[in-house]
């Protein structure tokens, strides 16, 4: 059984190498027990593109320090099809140097980051906001997106789901 559940994993990993949509397996990740999930999204986590190399390179060039966000996982819950729907995460500089947050990449166009564009200082909070637009979809949805920062453990990844009615 416990080999059967590696082969899943695996299928599901080079599914999302071979296709590049991260976004869609950690949405078949999140149907996994939650060790299966970590490991396909740890496996994804360490998958780069040339563009997100870049934006790491560029986010960790600044002297690291460290985060805590609210949350990093937003449910909408029910929406309607067409709905234009917005959540802020707060983000706290818990370090001793400023938090510079170069980039936010969501995973797919039907959702917009908007967040701190200024050096946030240690202990002064900032804001990203991502705004989603469920025209395109039905039903339920896992949507992601990286934060690049200047933080040990970057990108960080934000995540909400929402259920989209007709």
């Amino acid at each position: 059984m416990k080999s059967i559940k590696i082969l899943a994993v695996a299928a599901l990993c080079t599914l999302a190498f071979s296709c590049n949509k991260k976004e869609e397996t950690v949405s078949t990740a999140k149907n996994l027990d939650s060790a299966q999930a970590n490991t396909v999204v740890e496996a994804l986590a360490q998958q780069e593109t040339p563009e997100e190399s870049e934006m790491l390179k560029e986010a960790q060039s600044k002297p690291l320090t460290t985060v805590a966000f609210s949350e990093t996982d937003h449910n909408f819950g029910d929406i309607k099809k067409g709905e234009k729907v917005e959540h802020v995460y707060e983000v706290t500089n818990t370090g001793k140097n400023p938090l510079v947050i170069s980039n936010v990449k969501p995973g797919c166009g039907c959702t917009v980051p908007d967040f701190t564009k200024e050096p946030i200082l240690p202990g002064q909070k900032g804001k990203i906001t991502l705004h989603f637009d469920s025209t395109n979809f039905d039903g339920t949805v896992n949507k992601v997106a990286d934060v690049f920062a200047n933080v040990e453990k970057a990108p960080v990844k934000l995540t909400f789901s929402a259920n989209i009615l007709p």
